[in-house]
């Protein structure tokens, strides 16, 4: 099993166990915000199990029906996540319309806060292992996971807020009226998700940083070539795959065109890892004198 695979099968349990608290909290105190951060909990161990799926799918070899592999399951996996949580933010809604129609006096609420708080800490604590070791192991579905996460830490932190200030005015009507707000924030987090992921399904090129590295890789081990031209990036899962033309000189031989290519592959490959590259080798002829400037 992979370290990517461990931490999602790791989110599942987490989830189980933050859900579990949650519900718990909820029923100890009936509080309607208590009930939203549950519903969100539900999603968080959907998203989890999806994840988990999305990764093992990715993690298949290349084959005849899938040349350049299946990195971009995870893709779908945090587009899911990010639909998913907009679909907790619109029942928290409804539920909240409801509380606020009618609000409630809340049981208990000193020890079902106590019970949700032990939840949050624990949601916390794992969503900062996920984004971290999500990034470090270029997992989208993992960041994905640990940010919709993330949001679950904040959603908490403002339930715990409007319970407290319910429970200290005699508010009652603040409880739902919290529930509404933290719902907004989790539609505008759920959006965010989705963007990002679809960015990657469409084939978004890798970010500023990364390219720079790739052009400063190629101008300085073309060393003999023309010029580079017609970069293209894009990225899937941890993949980042690099396409560019090289112009060299009309009268090099194909081995040290080869030996150009080597250098500059390895030059790459040490700049920005897991990459998969294709250069195309063309003689003088075609330089477009745009482009990566090589250095003699």
């Amino acid at each position: 099993m992979t370290k990517a695979l461990r931490f999602a099968a790791g989110s599942l349990f987490v989830g189980a166990v933050v859900l579990g608290l949650k519900s718990l909290a909820w029923w100890m105190t009936g509080s309607v915000a208590l009930l939203s951060d549950a519903l969100e909990s539900t999603v968080n161990l959907a998203t989890a199990f999806a994840a988990l799926i999305a990764i093992k799918v990715a993690a298949r070899p290349a084959d005849a029906n899938h040349p350049f592999g299946h990195h971009k399951a995870e893709f779908f996996s945090a587009v899911l996540e990010g639909v998913m949580i907009i679909i907790a933010a619109l029942l928290i809604l409804r539920e909240a319309y409801h509380g606020f129609m009618i609000p409630r006096v809340l049981e208990a609420p000193i020890e079902g806060l106590l019970v949700n708080g032990a939840a949050t800490a624990l949601n916390g604590f794992w969503a900062w292992t996920l984004v971290r070791k999500g990034r470090s192991l270029k997992s989208p579905a993992l960041v994905a996971d640990g940010k919709h996460l993330w949001t679950d830490v904040f959603t908490s932190g403002g339930v715990v807020f409007g319970v407290l200030l319910a429970l200290s005015t005699g508010w009652w009507v603040l409880d739902p009226i919290m529930a509404a707000l933290v719902a907004v924030n989790i539609l505008w987090s759920g959006s965010k998700v989705v963007k990002e992921s679809l960015s990657g399904l469409l084939d978004e090129a890798v970010p500023e940083k990364s390219l720079a590295k790739i052009r400063t890789a190629i101008s300085s081990e073309a060393s003999g070539a023309v010029e580079a031209h017609d970069l293209r990036t894009r990225h899937a899962g941890a993949v980042t795959f690099v396409e560019f033309h090289l112009v060299v000189p009309g009268t090099m031989t194909v081995f040290d065109a080869h030996e150009i290519c080597d250098r500059v592959e390895a030059a790459i490959h040490k700049a920005v890892p897991d990459t998969r590259i294709t250069i195309h080798v063309e003689p003088e002829h075609k330089s477009k004198h745009t482009g990566i400037v090589v250095l003699a």
